[in-house]
């Protein structure tokens, strides 16, 4: 059985290890650099809901956001992940992750939600189109990393 709840403290390890996954699932691990430390440091900065497995107790998806500021919308959520194991797939996790992350908008009073998807990744944009989600490719990413 799958449960969805708010991640605690004790799961940074687990959360850690489903990030790094993430970043290889992406193609993209030269961008993975966070430590769990660092995840520890910085936990009153981000928000997450965690797919755990009551049969194993093991997390087996997750889903990071935080609530943010946009001067054309106002209070709004980034989704900054998605993931759920792949032999988890196909079993509505990620749907209950994102209805997780929708409430809790809702509640948190945003306008808006945005996120981000791999152009490569048709699966996930069919996935977030069903959802309403509106997906646009004119905006590119720009990153600085310090």
């Amino acid at each position: 059985m799958i449960t969805i709840r708010k991640s605690a403290e004790t799961d940074i390890p687990s959360i850690f290890l489903l990030i790094k996954e993430f970043s290889t699932f992406q193609k993209t691990p030269e961008k993975f650099f966070i430590t769990p430390e660092q995840m520890q440091a910085d936990k009153d900065l981000f928000n997450c809901f965690i797919a755990e497995d009551t049969t194993s107790n093991n997390i087996v998806g997750y889903a990071c956001f935080s609530i943010i500021y946009y001067s054309w919308s106002g209070k709004s959520l980034y989704l900054d992940d998605l993931f759920v194991k792949e032999n988890y797939r196909g079993q509505n996790i990620g749907s209950l992750l994102m209805n997780a992350v929708i409430e809790f908008a809702k509640e948190n009073n945003c306008k808006k939600m945005r996120w981000q998807v791999s152009k490569w990744n048709a699966h996930a944009q069919t996935f977030y189109k069903k959802l309403g989600a509106v997906i646009d490719d004119v905006e590119i990413n720009c990153d600085l990393v310090f």
